[in-house]
C-alpha cells in the first residue's frame, strides 16, 4: 500500500466515448503486436528490454508474471505494462511524481532519489509488488503498481481473498487526463489481471475518497464502490471489480 493516493487524476472525463470490450477472454488481443515504437524505445534487444530490472525478485509465482501479459487492445490505442528498470525510468517517473496534481495524493515529490527508494523495495522484493510504465502507442504515459492486495498491509483493513490483485495508478501527462483515458485503461489492466491471474477473483483499488476524478474513472471502468477505509495515510475508497461480474459492468 503506497503512502498515499495511487490513482491521481486518472481522468474521468466522458467515459462514454469509449466502448468496454465483453468478450470473457482474451481473443481479441491474441493477434495484437507490440508496437515497434515500444520495442525501439525500450532497448535495440527487442523483447528482452520488457524483462525486470536484474536482480529483481521473479514474480511469476505471485502476480503471473506481468512482464509476460502482452498488449491489449484499448479505445485509446495498444496498450502495454513494461516493469521498471531504475536505471531507465527513474527520471521519467520521478517528473511525473513532481507534478503537483500528482504530489498532492502520492507525496513522492523531490530529487531521483526520492522515486528510487520508492520503486527499490519493490524491484528487490518478493514480487509482491511489481512497478510498470503504461505505454499507449508506443508512448510511456503513465506509471503502475500491480501487487498482491491479500498480502498487502491494505488486506488489515478489509475482508480481503486470497489472490485479491490491486492497481495502482497515475497518468504522467496532463493531456491525458480528464477525457477518459484512465477509465479505458483500468479496464483494459483489469482485463488483464483477471485474463491471466486465473486464481483472481477480483480486482481491487483504494483511491483516496477525496480525489473524485480516480473514484469516478474506477466507476467507469466496471469497479463497485465496496466501503470506505480509514488506512493509515488516507480515507480511502475500497473500489473492486469483480470476475463474475465483468461482463456486465
Amino acid at each position: 500500500m503506497p503512502p498515499t493516493d495511487a490513482s491521481a487524476d486518472t481522468g474521468a472525463g466522458s467515459g462514454a466515448g469509449f466502448t468496454p470490450r465483453t468478450g470473457g477472454g482474451t481473443e481479441d488481443t491474441l493477434d495484437l503486436r507490440l508496437p515497434d515504437e515500444l520495442i525501439a524505445l525500450f532497448g535495440e534487444d527487442g523483447p528482452t528490454a520488457l524483462e525486470p530490472s536484474p536482480g529483481a525478485a521473479p514474480a511469476g509465482d505471485l502476480l503471473d508474471s506481468p512482464a509476460g501479459w502482452g498488449p491489449a487492445a484499448t479505445p485509446a490505442g495498444v496498450f502495454q505494462l513494461v516493469p521498471v528498470r531504475i536505471e531507465r525510468d527513474v527520471s521519467l517517473v520521478s517528473r511525473w511524481m513532481n507534478d503537483p496534481a500528482v504530489a498532492a495524493f502520492w507525496e513522492l515529490a523531490g530529487p531521483e532519489s526520492v522515486t528510487a527508494a520508492h520503486l527499490r523495495p519493490q524491484l528487490d522484493g518478493d514480487g509482491r509488488s511489481v512497478p510498470c510504465l503504461g505505454a499507449l502507442a508506443g508512448v510511456p504515459m503513465s506509471y503502475w503498481e500491480i501487487y498482491r492486495a491479500d498480502l498487502d498491509p491494505l488486506a488489515r483493513h478489509y475482508p480481503a481473498r486470497p489472490h485479491d490483485t490491486g492497481i495502482h495508478l497515475l497518468l504522467g501527462g496532463v493531456a491525458d487526463r480528464g477525457r477518459g483515458v484512465g477509465t479505458a485503461l483500468l479496464r483494459a489492466v483489469s482485463d488483464l489481471i483477471l485474463d491471466h491471474r486465473p486464481r483472481c477473483a477480483r480486482v481491487v483499488a483504494e483511491p483516496d475518497l477525496r480525489n473524485t476524478p480516480s473514484v469516478s474513472a474506477f466507476l467507469s471502468a466496471g469497479f463497485r464502490f465496496s466501503a470506505e477505509v480509514d488506512l493509515p495515510d488516507k480515507r480511502a475508497a475500497l473500489m473492486v471489480r469483480d470476475r463474475a461480474f465483468r461482463d456486465l459492468l
